[in-house]
């Protein structure tokens, strides 16, 4: 069986379109996981017991739900609650980075309480609050050393985001089923689509990569 090279050439337009789009969903979700997981983060180790609970059992139920499972309840099961459609876009990007959230909190988590006790107790002898010290002394401390757990993060939200196919969103593995539905080029279209993801999550690794030499070299100074 020959390898059909024109079927790549012409297919690869289409597909890139749908890279874009896994892109934007990427970086939507990213930016929300992101926000929620910096606050559930904190919350878990807050000395405000609701606050830990409630940050606890998100954590938990979005770690131990699968994502598809997830997915489906905000765009199958929220319109019957709600009695109004989602969109598909809108449900994307809320299951995806509210999936992230959980997995991020637990890194900035584990980030928060690698830092030393004495930094908290130097906040608090500033006259500055908890809250304070945490913002201005804590968190940015924290979050260099999270980087390399966050960039994997990140990495695995974009190659979970093909998931977000199943509700007819046509993101790039979704563009690619339906290339192999009308060609029947299975081989090229997939393996095309491969690539594609590689080069996206090389991106990202690099990404990630310099970010951690840049901070490496401001703390030197």
């Amino acid at each position: 069986m020959s390898f059909n090279w024109d079927l790549v050439m012409n297919s690869f337009p289409l597909l890139l379109t749908g890279a874009v789009v896994t892109g934007k969903i990427t970086a939507l979700s990213v930016a929300l996981g992101v926000i929620i997981g910096l606050f559930v983060g904190v919350a878990r180790i807050c000395h405000v017991a609701p606050l830990r609970v409630l940050a606890a059992i998100y954590v938990d139920f979005l770690r131990g739900t699968p994502l598809l499972v997830q997915i489906f309840l905000i765009y199958f099961a929220l319109p019957v609650i709600t009695g109004q459609r989602v969109d598909p876009f809108f449900a994307a990007i809320a299951s995806c980075g509210i999936n992230s959230g959980a997995y991020v909190a637990e890194i900035f988590r584990a980030g928060i309480q690698s830092i030393d006790a004495g930094q908290m107790e130097a906040g608090r002898s500033l006259g500055m609050s908890w809250m304070q010290t945490m913002r201005y002394i804590i968190v940015p401390q924290a979050f260099k050393r999270v980087i390399p757990p966050l960039g994997n993060e990140f990495i695995a939200l974009l190659k979970d985001s093909s998931l977000v196919s199943v509700i007819g969103f046509e993101e790039l593995t979704r563009r690619g089923q339906l290339i192999i539905a009308r060609t029947y080029g299975s081989l090229e279209i997939w393996l095309s689509v491969a690539i594609i993801y590689l080069a996206m999550t090389l991106t990202i690794s690099r990404f990630v990569a310099y970010l951690e030499r840049r901070y490496k070299v401001d703390d030197r100074h």
